[in-house]
């Protein structure tokens, strides 16, 4: 089967290729982390943000959500039946591919970038509020975490908020798609360190992998292949659609019906 890019896909395909180019650019310069660094804040509030939803979905509660300096995150949820430590466990690296897809399509589907940032923009806002500050001063979690997630989450919240007031629709577009690709750049790479990290001669380090081992009995190595493939699997259908057209019988060169002669 041909993969073909439709004709009416080649600008947002473009602004999507400039994003990618970019965001590979960035990691060959000296201290471009640091500009990086608040995507990367981003997509562990999204990560965490999965576990959070995934954790309600199935009927269990979160008690608190964190992200660290480091951009490692935790979020602690009551633990459910083996389902949904499964879900919730899972929730996590494919979340955020899933987010980074969306983003995609959403953008291919001419849903307008103002919105799209706008909506980002409250979902870290509240997954800051409401996980980040509130639970845990409510529940007595650990509060060692709130200061920086706090910072953090009404930064990036107000920042998406900026961007998607003041910024002209191409910045718009453009930033949409850098937080795509840095979304699924992101689980891919993390998914890559979380699987070295469940070989068998590897030290015990605390993973959404093992956590995955400890409610299956099956070694977490294997979930960290089950996620990688899922979620190449989610990058492949996301980009058919995005590269797909929007109506197959959308003819960018015809734009009225020629009218029979009488």
């Amino acid at each position: 089967m041909r993969f073909r890019l439709s004709q009416d896909s080649r600008p947002q395909a473009m602004t999507l290729l400039v994003a990618a180019t970019l965001s590979v650019f960035l990691w060959f310069i000296p201290y471009a982390e640091i500009l990086t660094y608040p995507f990367r804040i981003f997509v562990t509030f999204i990560h965490e943000g999965g576990h959070a939803i995934a954790a309600l979905l199935t009927g269990n509660s979160v008690s608190s959500l964190s992200v660290a300096m480091n951009a490692s995150g935790e979020t602690y949820t009551t633990q459910g039946g083996m389902f949904s430590q499964m879900f919730i466990s899972s929730a996590g690296y494919l979340g955020s591919m899933l987010f980074g897809a969306l983003l995609l399509v959403l953008i291919r589907k001419a849903i307008a970038a103002r919105i799209v940032l706008l909506c980002c923009s409250v979902l870290i806002f509240g997954l800051t509020m409401i996980y980040g500050l509130i639970k845990p001063i409510f529940s007595l979690s650990s509060w060692s975490g709130i200061p920086f997630t706090l910072a953090a989450g009404l930064f990036i919240a107000v920042g998406l908020f900026l961007i998607a007031r003041f910024a002209s629709n191409r910045v718009a577009t453009f930033f949409v798609s850098f937080l795509a690709v840095q979304c699924v750049l992101n689980a891919l790479f993390d998914l890559k360190t979380v699987f070295f990290l469940s070989s068998p001669f590897a030290p015990t380090v605390p993973t959404d992998a093992v956590n995955m081992s400890n409610a299956t009995g099956f070694p977490a190595i294997l979930w960290a292949g089950i996620w990688i493939v899922a979620a190449l699997g989610i990058l492949w259908f996301a980009m058919r659609l995005y590269v797909a057209g929007r109506d197959k019988g959308y003819q960018a060169d015809l734009p009225f019906e020629e009218t029979p002669p009488i």
